[in-house]
């Protein structure tokens, strides 16, 4: 299974109702075979604009963010369920990818000066292959009475 975050902007309500829109979103992912990893709540805050969901303007939201796993194919109904939800003001998934493994470090590689280290080394020694400067300077007598960069 693949591992999705979804953030969801809920419309301003007291915290049972914050809680019961929560657990049917949950209810939504376990029932497709998902698993809920972490939640993070955000928080209650304005919105940066006006937004409209079911004809109504809202000004100020809750935001929540999920961390899930859920198979691909079971996606699509999940998000159609969700834009029916008439308290989800705003709901997205994003696939999350692997976090890269760490880079072997000793401690030796840290205490060099970083002329020293061969990463540094390797990039200089490309930076010295590369042309500076322009390649074709502006001449004064290039038949322009006036200098065409100059405001």
């Amino acid at each position: 299974m693949l591992v999705y975050e979804m953030p969801l902007i809920l419309r301003a309500m007291t915290k049972p109702q914050t809680v019961a829109a929560l657990k049917r979103v949950a209810t939504g992912i376990f029932n497709r075979g998902g698993i809920i990893r972490k939640i993070d709540n955000l928080g209650e805050k304005p919105t940066p604009y006006k937004m409209s969901a079911n004809d109504v303007v809202h000004r100020k939201a809750s935001y929540f963010i999920l961390h899930f796993n859920a198979p691909p194919t079971k996606l699509d109904d999940f998000l159609e369920e969700c834009g029916r939800d008439v308290d989800l003001i705003r709901s997205r998934v994003y696939r999350q990818h692997k976090e890269e493994e760490p880079i072997p470090c000793t401690f030796h590689e840290e205490m060099l000066q970083p002329c020293d280290r061969p990463e540094v080394q390797k990039l200089m020694e490309i930076a010295s292959r590369q042309k500076t400067g322009f390649t074709h300077p502006w001449h004064w007598n290039s038949g322009l009475d006036y200098y065409p960069f100059q405001r």
